[in-house]
């Protein structure tokens, strides 16, 4: 048992606080900490004092390969078909395969840990014709495992052949969760899930095999909606815009999240809210590219489930979602009310597991999976912070936790990843990069 002691205070959820200890046993959180302890034969004791401890925080959004190409030159002030054509060339000229995706994977994940993500879910779009599709899949897949943290890998789809990317679905479902019901491995650390990139880049086929693939298997699905080539192009080739295409294609469902959503109408809130889908933020990327800001606070009003991305290292060079949680609530007042910090933090947790179909994630409520994070708000950075919870957003930008729990186990201490060292992960992906650029 492990047994989290002397927080300032522990968020259960977006409206509850508890001044409790808290209690993790065989992975699951105990509400009643006392009696956990008493029954317990051994406990390890993690000290929380002068910290606010939160459930673990869920990046509903990203693309691990891509924290191997950051900060690219072409990337940045340009058109969204530029710098497609730019990333497109960089991943051509580097090579991908299963040793850049485990070497990038590991950074990525890693990254995600040392700023408190607990589950990562990894869109990954990159399938060059005749690659190591298995091989990519189950180097990002051990890439999380090694280094102790959930991992819900996207096999997702940009211009692929569609019967391919079907195909190749199925082969990575029965290789990695043959046995795991919905997707979700039977220890929950890993999840699968398809999903094409947008309506500009893939076909009606592309989301119907996809859709099947998960159908089939029990899969969630997901796509890009609304970011700025992808309204454009759809009108030009379709004549309409995503999310009627969306729904046209059976795309608009409760198993299906959609990420980005910038632009939308008062009039496709209603309908993508009449669905059931759920949405993704991802302001560290769609602020940047030039892409708009999501309407949050009127997609949550119109009773749409909101999580929170960061999206990749090529248009969002950190993966910190904290951070990106602190932009959202600042950005918000420019399309629509405030949204407050306790709400933005549910974004970021339960919000975004709700998006991944997983109950037990991102709260900390009795039966909850065991994943937190414990944030020191001792030092100058939080001095004269009236309210600690809120303070983790408005004060001290950047700020990391100093331990994180997942299924029960310390992974990171004081700062620093438990079993490995950020720094050596860091040279062994420069060294990849090195050796094939050179």
């Amino acid at each position: 048992m492990l047994l989290i002691c002397n927080a300032v205070t522990t968020l259960i959820d977006e409206t509850r606080e508890s001044a409790a200890d808290l209690a993790l046993v065989d992975g699951f959180v105990v509400s009643d900490a006392i009696a956990a302890t008493s029954e317990s034969d051994e406990t390890e004791v993690l000290d929380a004092s002068g910290c606010v401890v939160t459930p673990g925080l869920v990046n509903a959004h990203h693309h691990l390969l891509q924290s191997a190409f950051r900060t690219l030159p072409g990337t940045r002030g340009v058109v969204m078909s530029e710098w497609l054509k730019t990333m497109a060339a960089a991943y051509g000229a580097v090579g991908i395969d299963p040793e850049l995706a485990r070497t990038a994977g590991l950074v990525g994940v890693a990254e995600g840990l040392l700023s408190g993500v607990t589950t990562v879910a990894d869109h990954h779009l990159t399938w060059p014709e005749g690659c190591d599709d298995m091989g990519i899949a189950r180097a990002t897949a051990s890439a999380a495992a090694e280094l102790g943290g959930r991992l819900v890998f996207v096999r997702g789809s940009a211009r692929d052949d569609p019967e391919q990317a079907a195909l190749s679905a199925e082969r990575i479902v029965a290789d990695l969760v043959a046995n795991g019901e919905g997707g979700v491995s039977n220890d929950g650390m890993l999840q699968l899930a398809v999903g094409p990139a947008g309506v500009h880049s893939d076909s009606e086929q592309t989301f119907r095999l996809l859709g099947e693939v998960a159908e089939r298997h029990g899969l969630r699905r997901r796509t890009q909606v609304n970011e700025q080539v992808d309204v454009a192009i759809a009108l030009e080739k379709y004549g309409r815009r995503p999310i009627e295409l969306l729904d046209e294609w059976g795309w608009l469902a409760p198993d299906v999240t959609i990420a980005h959503l910038c632009a939308v109408t008062p009039e496709e809130i209603a309908r993508l809210a009449s669905t059931g889908v759920t949405a993704t933020h991802a302001p560290g990327c769609d602020l940047p590219m030039g892409w708009g800001i999501a309407p949050v606070a009127a997609l949550r009003a119109a009773g749409i489930p909101v999580g929170l991305g960061t999206s990749g290292g090529g248009s969002n060079d950190a993966g910190h979602l904290l951070a990106d949680a602190r932009l959202a609530m600042q950005v918000a007042p420019l399309v629509g009310p405030a949204l407050a910090a306790r709400e933005v933090l549910g974004m970021a947790t339960e919000g975004s597991a709700r998006g991944l179909g997983r109950d037990e994630l991102g709260h900390l409520r009795h039966g909850a999976a065991a994943d937190l994070c414990v944030w020191d708000v001792s030092g100058v950075a939080d001095a004269g912070v009236a309210d600690p919870v809120a303070g983790l957003l408005w004060a001290n930008p950047g700020r990391r936790p100093k331990h994180v729990v997942v299924a029960g186990r310390v992974v990171v201490r004081d700062y620093e990843l438990v079993d490995h060292d950020q720094r050596e992960l860091a040279s062994r992906l420069s060294a990849v990069l090195a050796t094939r650029t050179a």
